[in-house]
């Protein structure tokens, strides 16, 4: 079963400013609440289609690594990866950037589970996440918040 979730924000600063932020894959720990580091990997050290990324993640006493690729990448636009652990397909996440008239931008984050049969029963137990959908919701909107706090300048 596949599930695909998009939650919104307004941010009060250029897209520039948000894309920026969002493509600098070494500061996704101090958005996300699961995820506390990622670090270029092989040749591409850029927010560039190909580029890959290790990121590291913990929830609780749980920690795990994850492989990524980027997918999409256009400055003050688009932002996307797919994400792997051990092999196997997880999610890919992408992050859409547009003006909202108002000298801002809204962004749209979203993640689509690509998890098979087999990640979807791994990742319970080395996450100790059960219900991933309502996990990941909560954690959108917290990593929307403090990229907000970030790119607007203002303590989380």
């Amino acid at each position: 079963m596949s599930e695909n979730m998009t939650v919104e924000r307004d941010i009060s600063a250029t897209p520039e400013a948000v894309w920026a932020l969002i493509s600098d894959v070494t500061r996704m720990g101090e958005f996300s609440p699961e995820n506390v580091g990622c670090e270029w990997i092989g040749d591409q050290r850029e927010p560039v289609v190909g580029a890959r990324f290790r990121g590291t993640n913990r929830n609780g006493k749980r920690q795990w690594k994850t492989d990524c690729r980027v997918v999409q990448s256009e400055p003050a636009r688009v932002f996307g990866f797919e994400v792997k652990a051990v092999g196997l397909s997880v999610a890919r996440w992408e992050y859409r950037i547009e003006p909202n008239g108002g000298g801002g931008c809204r962004v749209a984050e979203t993640w689509i589970d690509q998890r098979g049969k087999l990640a979807t029963w791994l990742g319970g137990p080395v996450s100790g996440v059960r219900n991933r959908p309502d996990h990941n919701r909560a954690g959108i909107v917290t990593t929307l918040e403090r990229l907000a706090s970030a790119a607007e300048g203002t303590a989380a």
